[in-house]
Order: C-alpha cells, then sequence, then structure tokens
C-alpha cells in the first residue's frame, strides 16, 4: 500500500503535550522518541484512511459513553473493549518502525482476525463459558489466537518486555511438572488454559480489563475534554501567575501546576513534556542547572501518577481488586499525596536558600485573579467528579456526568467552546464544521490514549489467570516468608546484642520489616520492566499475600505495592519522566534521574510507614469513609504530623542544608532522624524529634557563615 505523509489527528495526550510545546527541534525530537517508547510508535495518515481511523477512535469513545449510561453486559462490554483496542493498535502501530506510516497487508489480516475473534466470542455470549472446562477444538484455537493477538498488540503499542514476561508466566503454567521445588505443580495443557483464559470473565476479561473497559477510557476521554477545552493551558497559566514574586516562585509554580494538571491527567510524562516546555526557562533564570530543573520537572511529573482521581489508572484496580468503593481509594491517596508535594516543596524552598536563587519575573502572564475570573469553570470540571461521587453516583456515571460538565462549561467563552459557535449560527459547513471541532478531537483522543493501558491490561490480565490456575501467589508469599523469618533471626540477634529484650513481638517486628523490603525490591525490579499498571497488577497477586498474611490490612499492602511501582518510573532505564525532562534542558538523563530521585526520595518512605505498624494506616485515613466516624483522629494528626517532620528532616539531610549548610555531623543527624521518623513507634519517634531539634539548636547556637553552594 502507498506510503502517505505524516499528518494525521489522531494523537495521545503526551503527544498533545509534544505538540504545543515550545521546544528546539532537537529536544522535540528526543522527547517524541521517549514518548514512542512508552506508547508505541504511531502512524500518520492522511485522506480516506485517517478519516475512517479518527472515525473508528470516535465511535469507541461512543460505544463507551453509552455503555457507561445504558447496561452493557459484561461478557459483551469486555470483549468489544478489547476488539476496538486491538483493531486500532493494528491499524495505528506499525509492525517495526522501517513501516512507519504505511498500511500493510499484514495490519489488515491481524485487524480482521481481532474481528473474527470478537465475533465468535459475541456470537455464543455467556454459553461459551458453560463450556471452560471442556472446551472445543475450536475453542482453543481461537484462545491461542487471541492470545497472540494480545501478545502482539502489547508489543507494538509498548514494547516487547512485558509479551516477555507474559511468555514466561504461560510457560510456567504449561511446563510445571518440570519446574524444580518449590516451584513445581502439575501443568495445565492448552485445553484448561485457553479455557481459563478467556472463556470465563476471568483472566483476559477479569478484573484489569473490566477496569480498562469501564473507568480508565471514561477518565481518558474526561481528560481530553479537559485538555482540548483549555484546562490545561489555564492551571498552568494560573500556577506560575499565582507564584510569581519570590526566589523560590519558578519551584513553586512547577509544584502547583504538577499537582493541577496531573491529577486528572494520570500521565507523567504528559504532565512533565507540557509543564517543562513552559517552565524551564523561568527555572533557568531563577538559578537552577540543567538536570536539578529536570529532577525538579520529573518529580513534579511522577506526581501526575499518584494524585487523585486517576492515581495513573491504579485507583480503579486497585478499588477492584479490594472490592471497595473508588471514593474509598481517593480518601486513602489524600494524605500521600499531600505529603508528596511537601517534600518537593520543601526541596523547593531549600533549593531557593542553598543556591541563592532570585525571584523571577512571570510579566508573560496574567494575574491569578484575573484568570480565575475568567476561566473559574476550569476549576468546576476538575473538582465535579468528587461531587458527583459524594452525591451517591456510581464512579462510572460520575467521570461521564463530569465529562458532560466540561463540554457544557466549555461554551462559556469563544476560547474553550469544544464546538465554534459559528458552526451553531450556521457561519461554516455543517460536517466539516463539527468534524474538525474540538469535540471530535476530545473524542478520539480519549480513545487512542486508552490504547496502550488497554494492552496492558489485557496482557496483565492472562498473568492474573495464570497466577491464579497455578497458586503461584501463595507459592511465592510463603518463599518470601521464609527468607524474612531467616533474616528476622539475625536482625534479632543484633538488636539484643545491644540490650534489646528478645521477645516475640521484636520477631515478629523484624520479620515484617524484612518482608515490606523484599515486596519494595520485587515491585521495583518488576517495575524496571514494565509499566506502572502492569506492575502493580502483577505484584498485587504475586507478592501481596505475603504482607496480609503478617496482619498488614489489605488496602495497606496494595498502597505499599502501588507506590513502589511507581517509584520504577524515575529509575533506569525506564525513567521515562526524568529522561524527557533532561531532553528538553539538555542535561544528562542519568544525572536528571539522579536529582528526580533527590526531590522524590522522602516521599517515598512513606509506604513503609502503611505497613511497619498499626497507627501508620492513619496515613491512608483507616482506608474507608466508613471508619472516619470512628477514627482516632488524634492519632492520624499525631502520624501525619510525624511524617512530614520526617521528610522535612530527610530533605535536609539530602540537601546538606536547613536553615544553613550542614556540616557531615548534621548531616547525619538529620537523615537519621528522618528515618527515625518515618518509622511510626512512640520510641524511634522521640529518638528522631530529638534529633532533629538538636540540628536547630546547633545551628542557631553556631550559625555560621551562609553562603551559597
Amino acid at each position: 500500500m502507498n506510503e502517505v505523509p505524516a499528518q494525521n489527528s489522531l494523537q495521545s495526550e503526551s503527544e498533545a503535550a509534544l505538540s504545543e510545546a515550545a521546544l528546539s527541534d532537537d529536544a522535540r525530537k528526543r522527547v517524541a522518541e521517549l514518548i514512542e517508547e512508552e506508547e508505541g510508535t504511531h502512524n500518520r495518515y492522511t485522506g480516506v484512511l485517517a478519516v475512517l481511523l479518527t472515525l473508528a477512535a470516535v465511535v469507541m469513545s461512543l460505544f463507551h459513553l453509552y455503555a457507561a449510561v445504558e447496561i452493557v453486559p459484561a461478557f459483551r462490554l469486555r470483549p468489544i473493549h478489547v476488539a476496538f483496542a486491538l483493531t486500532l493498535v493494528f491499524l495505528l502501530f506499525p509492525i517495526a518502525k522501517r513501516f512507519r506510516n504505511r498500511l500493510m497487508w499484514w495490519d489488515v489480516l491481524l485487524a480482521a482476525a481481532t474481528v473474527g475473534v470478537a465475533g465468535y466470542i459475541l456470537y455464543w455470549g455467556d454459553l461459551l463459558g458453560d463450556r471452560a472446562t471442556i472446551p472445543t477444538t475450536v475453542d482453543q484455537v481461537v484462545g491461542v489466537v487471541l492470545i497472540l493477538l494480545i501478545l502482539e498488540g502489547n508489543r507494538r503499542s509498548s514494547t516487547w518486555i512485558l509479551p516477555f514476561i507474559v511468555t514466561l508466566f504461560l510457560a510456567y503454567a504449561l511446563f510445571g511438572p518440570y519446574l524444580p521445588e518449590p516451584w513445581t505443580h502439575k501443568g495445565y495443557e492448552i485445553a484448561r488454559l485457553t479455557g481459563a483464559l478467556y472463556m470465563t470473565l476471568e483472566g483476559i476479561f477479569g478484573v484489569a480489563v473490566d477496569v480498562s473497559s469501564t473507568l480508565i477510557i471514561l477518565f481518558t476521554i474526561f481528560g481530553a475534554f479537559l485538555q482540548f477545552s483549555g484546562a490545561g493551558k489555564f492551571f498552568l497559566d494560573f500556577s506560575f501567575a499565582a507564584m510569581g514574586g519570590k526566589p523560590s516562585s519558578a519551584g513553586r509554580a512547577v509544584v502547583m501546576s504538577s499537582f493541577l494538571l496531573g491529577g486528572p491527567s494520570g500521565s507523567g510524562v504528559a504532565t512533565t513534556v507540557t509543564i517543562g516546555a513552559v517552565a524551564y526557562p523561568l527555572l533557568q533564570k531563577a538559578g537552577y542547572g540543567k538536570e536539578a530543573a529536570g529532577g525538579l520537572l520529573a518529580a513534579g511529573g511522577l506526581g501526575a501518577i499518584l494524585s487523585p482521581p486517576v492515581l495513573g489508572a491504579a485507583a480503579f484496580l486497585i478499588a477492584e481488586f479490594l472490592r471497595i468503593s473508588y471514593l474509598d481509594v481517593i480518601l486513602m491517596a489524600t494524605i500521600p499525596t499531600i505529603l508528596f508535594y511537601l517534600a518537593i516543596f520543601i526541596m523547593v524552598e531549600i533549593d531557593a536558600r542553598k543556591f541563592n536563587m532570585h525571584a523571577v519575573a512571570l510579566e508573560k502572564h496574567q494575574r491569578a485573579w484575573e484568570l480565575a475570573k475568567r476561566y473559574w469553570y476550569h476549576f468546576v470540571s476538575l473538582v465535579s467528579i468528587v461531587v458527583f461521587l459524594l452525591m451517591g453516583y456510581s464512579p462510572v456515571l460520575s467521570v461521564f456526568y463530569a465529562t458532560l460538565v466540561t463540554a457544557a462549561l466549555s461554551f462559556i467563552r469563544r476560547d474553550s467552546a469544544m464546538i465554534p459557535y459559528d458552526w451553531f449560527r450556521g457561519r461554516m459547513p455543517w460536517i466539516r464544521g463539527l468534524w474538525e471541532s474540538r469535540f471530535i478531537k476530545a473524542l478520539e483522543g480519549g480513545s487512542v490514549g486508552v490504547l496502550n493501558v488497554a494492552m496492558t491490561c489485557a496482557s496483565a490480565g492472562i498473568i492474573v489467570g495464570v497466577v491464579t490456575l497455578t497458586g503461584l501467589g501463595l507459592k511465592f508469599s510463603s518463599i518470601v516468608l521464609n527468607y524474612a523469618d531467616s533474616g528476622a533471626q539475625g536482625l534479632v540477634s543484633f538488636w539484643t546484642f545491644f540490650g534489646v529484650a528478645n521477645t516475640p513481638e521484636l520477631l515478629k517486628d523484624m520479620t515484617l520489616l524484612l518482608t515490606a523490603f523484599y515486596t519494595s525490591l520485587i515491585v521495583w525490579i518488576v517495575g524496571l520492566a514494565v509499566p506502572v499498571t502492569a506492575s502493580y497488577i502483577i505484584c498485587a497477586v504475586v507478592a501481596a499475600p505475603a504482607m496480609i498474611k503478617l496482619g498488614v490490612p489489605d488496602f495497606a499492602a496494595h498502597m505499599f505495592i502501588f507506590y513502589y511501582a511507581v517509584l520504577s518510573e524515575v529509575s533506569p532505564p525506564t525513567a521515562l519522566s526524568p529522561f524527557a525532562a533532561a531532553a528538553i534542558t539538555g542535561g544528562g538523563p542519568y544525572r536528571t534521574t539522579l536529582q528526580c530521585w533527590k526531590y522524590t526520595a522522602p516521599a517515598f518512605l512513606l509506604p513503609f510507614m502503611f505497613v511497619l505498624d498499626p497507627s501508620g494506616v492513619g496515613l491512608l485515613l483507616d482506608g474507608s469513609f466508613k471508619n472516619l466516624a470512628t477514627a482516632d483522629w488524634g492519632s492520624i494528626a499525631l502520624v501525619t504530623f510525624t511524617a512530614a517532620a520526617g521528610i522535612v528532616a530527610l530533605a535536609g539531610g539530602l540537601q546538606g542544608w536547613l536553615l544553613r549548610k550542614t556540616n557531615i555531623l548534621e548531616r547525619w543527624m538529620l537523615v537519621i532522624a528522618g528515618l527515625m521518623l518515618v518509622y511510626p513507634t512512640a520510641t524511634f519517634d522521640a529518638i528522631g524529634f530529638g534529633l532533629a531539634i538538636a540540628v536547630v539548636v546547633m545551628q542557631k547556637l553556631w550559625p555560621g557563615k551562609i553562603a551559597p553552594a
């Protein structure tokens, strides 16, 4: 087929952010490569083919909006969702870069095979599940084809790593009898495996695809409506206008805009690119170096994955795995999100003093009050989801109505209207005016933006199915606990040497500490290879049972795993947000990654507070709105205060600066104080506060010479 120019409006949120970014050609090219590394290489088409693909994406969004208000049975909705996503992936993502922007015959063949498999599943409907234990030969063939299509779709839309991991899990299911202890199991034939993976609402069409086909795609549509209505630009301008006039203003503006933009986006790279294009010149003028500026931008972008209401799509998965309300997940994320941004904010304030930064005039932005008066309705769009949830609507209906509210409010001003005013007045061609409107672009962007996540969820569903079928989760948790028990004995001996009483409680605490440490390493290592969504799903079914066995509340264990899945986003070789920030600033990518670690490290010790002591779950507000009435608010306030104090102490220790530059003794005292305060026990809190106060007194009594670093 003929090659066509690379001009098509189909783009993800990250690509839309890049298209609006004021970057040099080299920086734009490098950032585009990083976005492709995360989201896959897109084809660009023109003419009839572009129209057809845009139409398919729009129909996909409209179908899911329809499914939000009308009952579509799960055994129909989930296969249709996967079929839509697979078909668009095969048509939009080339098999290899050298075939980019050309629709090849094999792409059409794979898309047709997807439609055929979906048609077969829909034809049999819920009757397919009745013969899941004894599938026919045709059932098995269709199942194998579907698995292969998903693996290829995932490879195209991201990288080969996740499909490779899925293949290892499938091999584990097939060749269990040939594995050494303790991994051995009886093994499962193709018939049993395909029956479990696609013929029921488990496996491929299980929890992950359920969430992708309902909440995730609706939130990507909502985010696209926010973007195309101009809300993103407003949040950015408002943040810079509100934070002007002080040496730390540029850094503060990055923190604030990251929170406003990142919450509904859930994309670290998109948030980093959008803010970085505007903020880097200001950070440079304020006195930030290339790597420090890039690290701050990446840290702010990382907050997008941790912030309500989306949490990088994991909020919906956590709710489904735990069978709790989505509003409860938002509640649990509230205090940790505040503390995460507090950590960055403290780092910014220390930067201003440490590097003797100066105020930067933000004259090109209007005053915050003027912007708020003109575009106040964007704030309404942002909080409307929570309002609908509090009114008692389901999460699906809440995001649906929030999308309608965003679309309706956009018409308050001509420059934000989703459909041009002239279209209503008959001053432009009816079909063309609608087709080129922001409304169509938002529907299109919502579908394109979910493709990568949909493929990840389908692949993760295969892993979950294998883990459930083989009992791997229980085996794995037993192995982790055995290692933790062995290590705990050594730690108990260490503490006993220093006079601490050897008690069963001490052994239990040391076992839990090591289990949490091992789990964090496992999640981190898995996250180096696969996206946050996939690493959370894999570790939720494999690693969470170990901590739950030791008495950790299930919601705390899942939040712990989620936070360390996010940590992998700032760890090479998958540190895409820092690498994108480095491409914008021109700094070294690995130095930028280290700077990002500096800004985020204090907040990433917080998850240990969730699991090491019962009082630590106070940071998660006890996991439910139902518990708020009986919650011990004094304990919640205390653990939040100690966590905040620990963050400040760690920030000072890592920066080597508190009231002034610290000496080596003061620096280590602050680091130890931060670690003590993060461990939620009265004894360690007392030690931590004592050390921190001692450093403050030392710096007050001997202020020394305060010179910029």
